[in-house]
């Protein structure tokens, strides 16, 4: 990993919360990445599609604002970016019922999954997805009053330019009610916690020189650099 793990601080100080520096990813929550994933779903090691939440944590060392530049391993021709709505977490949640979910987010930020491309779901090694970098947030926080419909936002992701992917956060299994409901059955989230709710698949894959942008309606865009990690 690149000079400066542990360094990054987190800028967002806009209203209405500060982050914590925790973020909490939801894999498979996306229609179309638990469709990308096949039958393989339905073999070991998994045996059937999750039927609960399935989160792992991007720690602070991944975490970087838009425009700073996400180094790429030697060795790995390519990274996958993928492009996540992230709810900020603004009151301890634990216990949180559907209806009453949206009293404990502040706000809203575009949340960027990088990963090194990998197959197996099941405990994958921590180097292809907690590498330095390999979490871009931004470009703020915004105020969840100033979001209309939270479950009809599209997600556009471009590479130079080129659009390569469109989602929507209405193609969520678990929309962010739910998931919020379902992830704070069994732990606690708290103020400034963000909980990404999913990327679409398969994720658009990136090579250094390249830029990634991320654009989520009403939230503005985070735009994500690529170089090798010798450049």
């Amino acid at each position: 990993m690149q000079a400066g793990a542990g360094c990054f601080s987190i800028p967002f100080d806009v209203p209405p919360y500060r982050l914590s520096g925790t973020v909490y990813g939801t894999l498979l929550n996306h229609r179309s990445a638990l469709a990308a994933l096949g039958d393989a779903a339905n073999r070991p090691p998994y045996d059937a599609p999750p039927d609960a939440p399935v989160l792992y944590i991007k720690p602070r060392n991944t975490l970087a604002t838009s425009d700073s530049v996400v180094r790429i391993p030697a060795g790995i021709p390519e990274l996958e970016v993928g492009a996540c709505l992230g709810l900020v977490i603004g009151r301890t949640a634990c216990r949180v019922s559907e209806s009453r979910a949206w009293d404990y987010v502040a706000g809203y930020l575009i949340v960027a999954d990088v990963s090194i491309p990998h197959s197996n779901y099941h405990r994958p090694s921590i180097r292809f997805k907690a590498r330095d970098g390999y979490c871009p947030l931004g470009p703020a926080v915004t105020a969840r009053a100033a979001v209309a419909n939270p479950g009809a936002l599209t997600i556009r992701t471009y590479l130079d330019d080129a659009l390569m992917q469109t989602a929507s956060s209405a193609d969520l299994i678990r929309p962010a009610e739910r998931l919020l409901a379902d992830v704070t059955e069994f732990m606690t989230l708290a103020p400034g916690d963000v909980l990404a709710l999913g990327a679409a698949g398969p994720a658009p894959r990136v090579r250094s020189g390249q830029t990634a942008r991320i654009e989520i309606d009403g939230l503005g865009s985070l735009r994500i650099p690529f170089m090798d990690a010798a450049a």
